[in-house]
C-alpha cells in the first residue's frame, strides 16, 4: 500500500497515490518507483508512512486518494488478499468515474486476465479473503478488479520482458506528462493580441539558457499583464520541476503581509511548511537554500520594491537557468530593483479589440447582425484594454439595442482615460472578479 513530501499542507494534496501490498513490493519495486517520482519533485502518498497510530485508516486513505491527481495500484500476487488494498481500489475507480482522476495500474508479475477473472495465485488470495465478507462486498471488489484490468497500464512478467528499472523510468515519464496539465495556470479563453508580446518576452528570458533571468512586464490597469505572464509561464512550465505562482501580491501583501508571501514561496520551492513572521529570516532561507534550485516563479501585481527584495532579491539567489516573471503597474519598481529586462505592454490593436469584445458580447469572433456599428463605437471609446473590453462585453451580452445605446451615451460623456478609470472602478467593485 502506500509517503509524501507534502506533509506540508492542511489539505493534503498529492500528485500520486501509490497502492500496493507491502510484503510483495515495499522494499523493492515500490521503493524504486517512489524514489523515481520523488526525484522529479512529485508529492507521493505511501500509506504506510502517512497513516499514524490511532487514526482511522480508511478515512485517511480515502481522503488521500481523493486529494491525488493520479493513483497507481501495483497489482501483485497478494494484492487481492488485502481488504485495505481492495478498498483503496474501489475508491480509486469511484474517483476516476466521478472526477478528474487518473488510474494507472501496474500488473506486477500477474496477468491482467487473472486480475479480471480472479484466477491463478492472484485469485487464490482473493478467494481466501472473500470467505470472510458478505456477498455484496465481494461482488463490489470483483467489479473493480474487472474495471482496473481493463485500463491501460504496464505489465511486469516473463512474457512482457520488461526490466523493472526501465519500467520505473516509463512510469515516471508518463506521470510527469499527465501532470503537465495540472501545472498550467488558468487562462480564460484564448488570449487575443498577445502573440508578439509573448514571443518578445520569451526572447528576453531565453537569450542565455544557462543564466538566471528576471523579466518585468509593466503597463496600466486592465492591459492584460497577468494574462500575458500566465501564457508565458505555461509555455515554460514543463521545463521546470519547481514552480511558484504568487497571485495578487499587492492585495495579499496588504491583507497578510510580506512574510506570508515568503512562506508560500518557501513551500512551493523548498517543500517546507514554514510559518515565519520575520521577513529578514525569510530572506535568509530563500537566499541560502535556493542557490541550487532551478525555478520558475511568477510574481503577479507587485506594487512595492520591498516585495521584490523579500521574495527574489537578486539573480544569484537561484540556480542557473531559473526564470522569474514579474508583473507591475509601476515601472520604477523594476528600475529600483535593477530588473534590466523589461517589457512595456501596450493596448491591443483595434481589430483585436473588436474580436475580444465580440467573444464576450456575442460568444463569437464578430458582432451580431444589427450590432456592428454599436460594437465598433463602444470598442473605440473603451480603447484596447482587454479587461475593460471583456467586462463591457459581458455586461451588454443579451441586452437590447436601447441598453447598448444608453451605455454608449454614458461612455461618450467622459474622456478616453476617464472611461477606462470608470470601468476599472466598476470592475473592482463588481462580482466579475
Amino acid at each position: 500500500m502506500s509517503t509524501s513530501l507534502a506533509n506540508s499542507t492542511e489539505s493534503k494534496n498529492y500528485d500520486v497515490f501509490l497502492s500496493f501490498r507491502g510484503k510483495d513490493t515495499r522494499n523493492n519495486f515500490v521503493d524504486h518507483l517512489y524514489k523515481g517520482l520523488d526525484r522529479v519533485g512529485l508529492h507521493v502518498f505511501r500509506d504506510d508512512d502517512e497513516v499514524h497510530e490511532g487514526e482511522k485508516i480508511n478515512d485517511k486513505l480515502f481522503q488521500a486518494i481523493e486529494n491525488s491527481e493520479i493513483s497507481i495500484p501495483i497489482l501483485s500476487e497478494n494484492y487481492a488478499s488485502s481488504k485495505w488494498c481492495l478498498q483503496e481500489l474501489v475508491q480509486m475507480i469511484e474517483c476516476m468515474n466521478k472526477a478528474r482522476h487518473v488510474v494507472l495500474p501496474i500488473f506486477y508479475w500477474v496477468e491482467p486476465t487473472n486480475v479480471r477473472h480472479q484466477k491463478g495465485r492472484f485469485g487464490e488470495g482473493f478467494a481466501r479473503l472473500s470467505g470472510e465478507y458478505s456477498e455484496k462486498e465481494v461482488e463490489k471488489w470483483k467489479q473493480v478488479l474487472q474495471d482496473v484490468a481493463s485500463l491501460k497500464g504496464w505489465e511486469v512478467s516473463e512474457t512482457a520482458n520488461r526490466k523493472e528499472g526501465k519500467l520505473v523510468e516509463d512510469v515516471v515519464k508518463k506521470v510527469w506528462e499527465d501532470l503537465k496539465k495540472a501545472f498550467q495556470l488558468f487562462v480564460p479563453n484564448q488570449p487575443v493580441g498577445f502573440d508578439d508580446a509573448k514571443e518578445r518576452i520569451l526572447q528576453l528570458l531565453d537569450d542565455n539558457p544557462y543564466a538566471t533571468r528576471i523579466v518585468g512586464i509593466h503597463g496600466m490597469w486592465g492591459i492584460g499583464k497577468t494574462t500575458l505572464a500566465k501564457v508565458v509561464y505555461n509555455e515554460l512550465s514543463n521545463q521546470f520541476q519547481l514552480r511558484s505562482f504568487i497571485a495578487n501580491i499587492k492585495e495579499n501583501s496588504q491583507r497578510n503581509g510580506i512574510a506570508w508571501l515568503q512562506n508560500k514561496l518557501i513551500f512551493d520551492i523548498l517543500g517546507m511548511k514554514y510559518q515565519g513572521s520575520d521577513i529578514d529570516e525569510g530572506i535568509n532561507i530563500l537566499r541560502s537554500k535556493c542557490k541550487l534550485k532551478k525555478v520558475l516563479i511568477l510574481l503577479d501585481d507587485v506594487n512595492h520594491h520591498d516585495q521584490l527584495k523579500s521574495l527574489v532579491g537578486k539573480e544569484d539567489w537561484f540556480n542557473m537557468g531559473s526564470r522569474i516573471i514579474i508583473t507591475t503597474r509601476i515601472k520604477s519598481i523594476l528600475d529600483y530593483a535593477q530588473v534590466n529586462r523589461q517589457y512595456h505592454l501596450m493596448e491591443i490593436k483595434r481589430d483585436q479589440s473588436l474580436i475580444l469584445f465580440s467573444r464576450h458580447a456575442f460568444c463569437k469572433e464578430s458582432p451580431r447582425c444589427g450590432f456592428e456599428a454599436l460594437s465598433i463605437e463602444i470598442v473605440s471609446t473603451i480603447g484596447g484594454l482587454p479587461l475593460a473590453l471583456e467586462f463591457m462585453g459581458k455586461t451588454l451580452c443579451g441586452k437590447n439595442q436601447a441598453i447598448w445605446q444608453e451605455a454608449l451615451k454614458k461612455l461618450r460623456k467622459v474622456s478616453h482615460v476617464k472611461v477606462q478609470e470608470k470601468l476599472r472602478i466598476r470592475y473592482d467593485t463588481s462580482n466579475y472578479k
